[in-house]
This record gives C-alpha cells, structure tokens and sequence, in this order.
C-alpha cells in the first residue's frame, strides 16, 4: 500500500513542507531512512540524521525550522511522536482490513456465533457457543475454548490459547503463545506427601483495549474470575495467577509475576522481573522498579524498589551501603585490632 503526503498530512491535520505528491510504502528510523520510507523526528538529538536521511517524508513538531536544507517531503503537526503512532495505527488498520472470510481448513462449531467482517485464519478451533463480535481477527492455529466471548475488534494472533468461559472485550490484542485461562497453581497437600489438585471453576476476564504479551499467561479463577481491568498493557513473559486483579490502564514489563489473589490498582507501572507475594493490595498509581520483590501491601502513590521493597530513595540508600561493605567490613576489622591493642597496652600500664 502507497500513500501520498497529502494524504497523511490530511489524516493527521498536519502541514507540508515541499511535494505533496511523494509517496511512501513503509516506514523507518530517522537514521536509517530509505526512499519511500517515512520516518519521524522528535527528539531533538536525532536532528543531524534529517540532513542525511533518504527518507521520503519526515514527521517534525510544528515549531521546528531546519538549519541546513532538507531533501525530505516535511509534515509539521503538533506531536510528531503522537503523530507517528496515530500514523502506524492507520497502516495497521488499513492491512488488517485486506483479510476476511473464513480460512479452511478451521473448524468453528455449529452453535458458536461469529460477526461481521471477521477474518478467522485456517487451522483455528472455536468451541460450543462461542460468542465472537464484529471485525475480529483470529488468526492461524488460535484455540477458543467452549463459551469464550470474544468483542469487536479484537485481534488473536497465532497460537494464542483461550481457554473455556473466558471473556474478552473490545479491541483487546492478545499475541502468539498467550494462554489465557490456563488452571491455577491449587493443590492440597495429602498425608502421604503427595499433592491433590483442585478444580479451578473460575474463569478469566479482559475488559476493552487489553493488551496481552506473547508467551504471557493468566491463570483462571479457582472460583470466581481473574480479571484484567480496561486498557491494561501486558508485555511479553508475565504471570498473572488465579483470582488477581489488575486494575485500569496499569502496565507491565516482561517477567513480572503475581502470585494468587493479589490485586494491583489503577495507572500502575512495573517494571521487568518485579514479583508480588500472594493476597496483596497494591493501591493506584504505584510505580514499581526493576526486580523488586514485593512482600506486603503498598499504598498509592509509592514508588518503591529493592528486594524486599522499599520506598526508593531508602533503598537507593540501602543499596549505597550495601556495594561499601567489603570496605566497611575491613575498617571494622582494622578498627577492632587497634581496639585490642590499646586494651593490651592499658593493661601492661596498670601493671
């Protein structure tokens, strides 16, 4: 797909500096910028590769004026990094739209429900009564579970595996190797030293504009529902364990995990490898650095980091000590045995 300048410089309501007419089918990096590529410049550091790009149209913020001449088509709006993302959103959009219909081989059962212009990749498998909205796109070798609810505009990539109950919502994106509605970790522990498990009954929720990472799991409800708030972002390889709560427009990095029942509220952010003890309450707005392990409950509006975690300018402190050891350790020691010296010397006196 090719798009003229004017085009974008339209959909953005933005404003062209040179030809109109120039067209681009993909984008690229300010500093690797190939002929009809598009590419954005917002940081200012990144402003001596314009000279030299070879990209065809260059995103720059309204108040930017070049000092050197620019070979590049310019399109001035008001964010060019919002801009660029609005921008990317349309080309998805506009590709996604190339699919539609029903691959074969799939295999949809008889009483599952699916809404318009959806696209549905061969090899998938939807169960009993599942429920799937309008414009969805489920992708190859995507497993649905009986009586799963899918909203509009959702996207399954490949591979993704939706267990039985599980409710998703509107414009939720789930990548490939996400499990959603897998069992919870509940075993009892027998008298012989064995472990029986229990039947985990719940299921999961996604609210709208969810986002899941690929390889990402979230475990069911043992009774109940595991529920992901509106507009949560997942990243790749995290955790989310049976009966947890993650509240509104709270975002993750990789490798983070919660252990069962823990529930995280809104506008949080996590950093990678942060871990949560089971049956916390972490309150809004709380902002957690990397590989933190994190005990007990957290009020809002904390940022915390360490292991166990602790408000961060404490544990900057903490950490200050900690690399002064070895050193701290020998003055002791060298402080100790000026110590025993005087005591000795002080004995040979009063003798």
């Amino acid at each position: 797909m090719k798009f003229k300048a004017e085009e974008i410089a339209l959909f953005l309501g933005g404003e062209i500096v040179g030809d109109p007419t120039v067209t681009v089918s993909n984008v690229s990096k300010i500093e690797e910028g190939k002929p009809g590529t598009l590419a954005f410049l917002a940081n200012p550091k990144y402003e001596n590769y314009l000279y030299s790009s070879s990209a065809s149209i260059v995103l720059v913020n309204m108040d930017f004026t070049p000092r050197q001449p620019v070979q590049a088509t310019l399109i001035k709006v008001q964010d060019a990094y919002q801009a660029f993302a609005s921008l990317l959103e349309m080309y998805t959009r506009a590709k996604d739209s190339l699919k539609s219909g029903i691959e074969q081989p799939s295999y949809i059962h008889e009483t599952a429900v699916v809404g318009s212009g959806c696209w549905v990749g061969a090899f998938a498998y939807a169960g009993r009564n599942v429920r799937i909205g309008d414009q969805v796109k489920i992708y190859p070798h995507v497993y649905i579970g009986d009586n799963v609810t899918i909203g509009d505009g959702t996207i399954l990539y490949s591979g993704a595996k939706i267990y039985e109950d599980t409710v998703i919502g509107q414009n939720c994106i789930i990548h490939s190797g996400a499990v959603i509605g897998s069992d919870g970790f509940g075993f009892a522990p027998q008298e012989d030293g064995s472990y029986r498990k229990i039947p985990q009954i719940g299921n999961v929720i996604l609210e709208d504009h969810v986002e899941i990472g690929a390889n990402t799991t979230i475990d069911c409800g043992t009774m109940g529902s595991t529920i992901i708030r509106k507009g949560v972002k997942l990243d790749n390889l995290i955790m989310i364990a049976h009966n947890c709560e993650v509240g509104e427009n709270t975002v993750m990095a990789a490798h983070t995990g919660l252990a069962g029942s823990t529930k995280v509220g809104r506008n949080c952010k996590f950093a990678g490898q942060v871990g949560l003890a089971g049956h916390l309450t972490i309150g809004d707005n709380v902002q957690i650095g990397a590989q933190s392990g994190v005990p007990s409950n957290v009020e809002s509006n904390q940022i915390i980091l360490g292991t166990p975690a602790m408000d961060y300018r404490k544990s900057v402190r903490v950490y200050s000590v900690m690399k002064n050891l070895p050193q701290l350790r020998q003055e002791v020691i060298d402080l100790q045995k000026e110590l025993k010296k005087l005591k000795e010397n002080c004995v040979k006196k009063s003798e």
